[in-house]
């Protein structure tokens, strides 16, 4: 909770840099800039961190505001790397946009662990169809749906699930990742959407205190079958995203995007990391590891 608190309170620049030391001759230097998806944003500072201790002469800056930030700044050339956690769209291809998929994660519906009906609910799940009368423009009488405002990959793929866009999703519309969650945790009828570094504890792997994640009644028959019980602790929905039994969507790949080709050697460098060395820190972070295929696919874009 300190991490969602502080989020909210900072929407955090973090720099990586600690402080500058003298680069030796040879040794690899720069800046690399990203900005965009809170779901990403966790995995980003680690791969940031290991990979300055490889190369201390290397300075990271690193900012959370959305999937949409993410991809209007890297376009713009105002960072390096913009952090997306939705498909990339045919018109950003056109405007230069070079997408790596570095990790995969999902978004899960997020109830108040105080609900009155929880016994209930924790029975009979959500189905595609309820969610898409939730987050319709009709108020619920069992529910206080809640959305993000910001341009985002967590919406774009939770509406993507029920045959929706973003812009189609009513609710009350909150910022980020750690305003749905705070929103969620206040309201005993919330009903919100998250993903997963926002919905658990990274230190306990439980839900965030207030919170729970509402089952998905995968195959749509009134009831969460034993097979479909898998999110007591952040392990067993990673395990169980990893073991394709969590539709996708809402689980879905994550990238980091460059505005171009050909990139800075510095910034080659860190994605090259990033899809080699780097992938042996997305289970331990949360994340889920992508195939050999794909990890391959983006080396062959730094060639």
């Amino acid at each position: 909770m300190k991490r969602i608190i502080l989020f909210v309170v900072l929407l955090t620049l973090v720099s990586c840099s600690g402080g500058r030391k003298k680069v030796k001759e040879g040794e690899l230097s720069g800046d690399i800039t990203l900005s965009g998806a809170f779901a990403l944003y966790p995995l980003a500072v680690k791969w940031a961190e290991e990979f300055r201790i490889l190369h201390p002469g290397v300075r990271i800056d690193i900012s959370a505001g959305g999937a949409g930030k993410g991809m209007t700044d890297v376009l713009a050339g105002v960072v390096d790397l913009g952090m997306v956690s939705r498909e990339v769209y045919p018109a950003e291809l056109e405007k230069g946009a070079v997408a790596f998929a570095v990790a995969k994660d999902a978004v899960v519906p997020t109830i108040n662990a105080a609900n009155p009906n929880l016994d209930a609910l924790l029975k009979t799940g959500l189905t595609r169809e309820k969610a898409a009368k939730l987050w319709s423009d009709e108020k619920s009488s069992e529910f206080n749906v809640y959305t993000r405002s910001d341009a985002c990959g967590a919406a774009e793929t939770w509406a993507l699930w029920f045959g929706k866009k973003q812009e189609d999703l009513g609710g009350t519309a909150v910022f980020g990742d750690p305003g749905v969650a705070q929103a969620v945790q206040r309201d005993e009828l919330a009903i919100g959407f998250n993903n997963l570094s926002y919905a658990y504890d990274e230190t306990t792997r439980l839900p965030n205190e207030g919170l729970l994640v509402l089952p998905l009644d995968v195959n749509d028959n009134g009831q969460v079958d034993e097979d479909e019980r898998f999110y007591n602790t952040k392990d067993d929905i990673i395990q169980a995203i990893a073991a394709g039994k969590y539709p996708s969507p809402p689980a879905r790949d994550l990238y980091l995007v460059a505005g171009s080709a050909p990139m800075t050697p510095v910034l080659k460098e860190f994605l090259r990391f990033v899809l080699t060395d780097g992938q042996q820190y997305n289970i331990p972070s949360g994340y889920i590891s992508l195939s050999e295929d794909k990890l391959k696919a983006g080396l062959n874009k730094l060639q």
